[in-house]
């Protein structure tokens, strides 16, 4: 067990902080955010041409490094080294939290284990602003994020993640929230209270309330724009027991991740997978992580 004191004298090595960065409304870059940006020594960006732009708009000048999800185990290394050589860095994805559906996480797992600071920053996030701001139940809610693109994955995972008792939140593209909606339709009633946010805090925001039915029809014949958050209620009965068969049409992986969308931890996944497919664990473990 160790302990962090964030604001504690850092002086032999730099701190990592993590800021958010607006949805979409520059107006939500928070003083503290801008401060931090134009103290830090060095920003890893997800998009340093994206970011660019935000730091002309508050004129900060402080110099960028690119970090982002096809270069993380290069980038890792070199950052880690330059915060132990006490630069402070900041860490900031194209929109929103850093780690959340964005490039961090393994950033931040090797600064906890190299022993190195690392200080959130608060700010905004799609999944909450659209949350609050739907009518459904905001709490407990389960995030789940970006589904799986091939469809049947995806069937999986809605299947799962609609015997939910809590409200699920969704990120989806505006070129398969259609697509999505109409894939959720299949394992799940329509009567089940469903919401689609897009363009959260820009001048077009727009939430679309209704049964599951009437954002089906909604969706098909609207021509849609913009990002989308879709929130799903919570199932009113008791969840239908797990259906084996249906898991074992997928891969050991997408089987592991259906598990996961049900609430189960990754290892407790593995576990059940191997012993329902009667394989050895370790072969699960290495599919989930792609190790070969």
């Amino acid at each position: 067990m160790e302990t962090q004191q964030s604001f504690a004298d850092h002086a032999t090595v730099g701190t990592l902080y993590l800021v958010p960065t607006p949805i979409g409304n520059l107006q939500d870059m928070t003083y503290r955010a801008v401060a931090t940006l134009k103290a830090v020594d060095l920003i890893a960006a997800e998009d340093t041409r994206n970011t660019q732009k935000l730091l002309n708009h508050f004129e900060i000048e402080t110099k960028q490094i690119s970090f982002h999800e096809h270069n993380t185990q290069e980038r890792i290394p070199q950052l880690i080294a330059k915060l132990q050589a006490g630069v402070n860095l900041a860490q900031v994805s194209d929109a929103g939290m850093p780690s959340i559906s964005d490039p961090g996480t393994e950033l931040v797992a090797a600064c906890v284990a190299a022993k190195l600071p690392v200080v959130p920053l608060p700010g905004a996030n799609a999944g909450l602003t659209a949350l609050i701001a739907s009518g459904l139940v905001p709490q407990p809610f389960y995030f789940y994020g970006f589904l799986p693109r091939k469809k049947q994955e995806q069937k999986v995972a809605l299947t799962a993640l609609v015997a939910r008792k809590e409200t699920v939140i969704l990120y989806e593209s505006p070129f398969r929230v259609a697509k999505t909606l109409a894939t959720l339709a299949t394992v799940c009633e329509g009567t089940r209270p469903v919401v689609a946010c897009r363009e959260l805090t820009k001048r077009y925001e727009e939430f679309a309330r209704g049964t599951l039915t009437e954002l089906v029809e909604w969706a098909q014949n609207h021509q849609l724009k913009g990002e989308f958050v879709l929130l799903i209620g919570g199932n009113p009965h008791d969840p239908e027991p797990d259906t084996p068969d249906e898991l074992a049409q997928l891969p050991l992986k997408a089987q592991v991740e259906a598990l996961i969308a049900a609430g189960d931890k990754p290892n407790v996944a593995i576990k059940a997978i191997a012993k329902r497919r009667q394989v050895q664990r370790q072969t699960v473990y290495n599919e989930f992580h792609n190790i070969n």
